[in-house]
């Protein structure tokens, strides 16, 4: 659980920021996107599989 200090007179703007930055950090928002709809692991890897072939031809691409 994500709890925020908030100190007496502290504007709440402020607050919600440190809440955002902190839920952000965790990664619970992004983990709740992966779980909305079950992938299968083959489904998973494959993705995984392709974004490494991505990222690796951007990198000689470069040199």
């Amino acid at each position: 659980m994500i709890i925020v200090p908030i100190k007496e007179g502290e504007n709440i703007e402020r607050a919600l920021k440190k809440f955002k930055r902190k839920t952000e950090k965790t990664g619970i928002i992004k983990e709740l996107r992966t779980r909305q709809a079950y992938q299968k692991p083959s489904v998973i890897n494959r993705r995984k599989m392709m974004k490494a072939v991505y990222v690796q031809q951007l990198r000689t691409r470069e040199e």
